[in-house]
């Protein structure tokens, strides 16, 4: 299916997989998951409404703050003005799977169970599975690389993710290692 109208937080949205939302403040915490319920299922030419046994799973991605709105009210010749703001308590929250429940587990499962133990596929390349790694699975599994992996990886993110956290950990463990 290629996308689906999910109630979340008493409002409906139109989500696909992969995509983040803003939705109204959820009480769950960053990381976790959830089931919204499904209301229409669409694509492919096929549209099922309230579909059964059929999920989408979804991932808090972090809590946010919507843009300030600032209320005004003035009256002539009174010298009444006032001014307020507002601003929105908003989650966003990432679409994880749609599917059945045992093709939503898979997928799930594949993408909770990344390569940590990752070794280089061959001197000087970057390890394998390292574009999927977070900058924590990085942390851990730089001990048992190569100095030519950890350079490798290094450049990579310079020149892709400078992600500065994997930057961070992969310039002290090269630096460990020559003076070490």
């Amino acid at each position: 299916m290629s996308y689906a109208i999910v109630s979340i937080g008493g409002k409906q949205y139109r989500v696909r997989e992969g995509q983040q939302v803003l939705v109204d403040r959820i009480a769950l915490d960053d990381g976790e998951t959830f089931t919204p319920p499904v209301l229409l299922v669409g694509g492919d030419g096929d549209t099922a409404i309230a579909p059964e046994g059929l999920t989408v799973t979804a991932r808090v991605v972090g809590q946010e703050r919507g843009p300030k709105i600032r209320i005004g009210k003035y009256r002539k010749r009174t010298g009444y003005r006032r001014h307020t703001g507002f601003r929105a308590a908003l989650t966003k929250v990432e679409i994880e799977s749609i599917g059945t429940g045992a093709a939503a587990k898979r997928t799930r499962a594949a993408k909770a169970e990344p390569k940590t133990d990752a070794a280089p596929a061959a001197a000087g390349s970057v390890p394998e599975g390292y574009e999927s790694m977070t900058i924590a699975q990085i942390k851990d599994a730089v001990a048992g690389w190569e100095p030519a992996a950890l350079r490798a990886a290094l450049e990579y993110e310079q020149e892709h993710g400078k992600r500065k956290g994997a930057l961070t950990v992969l310039e002290s463990a090269i630096a460990g290692q020559e003076g070490g």
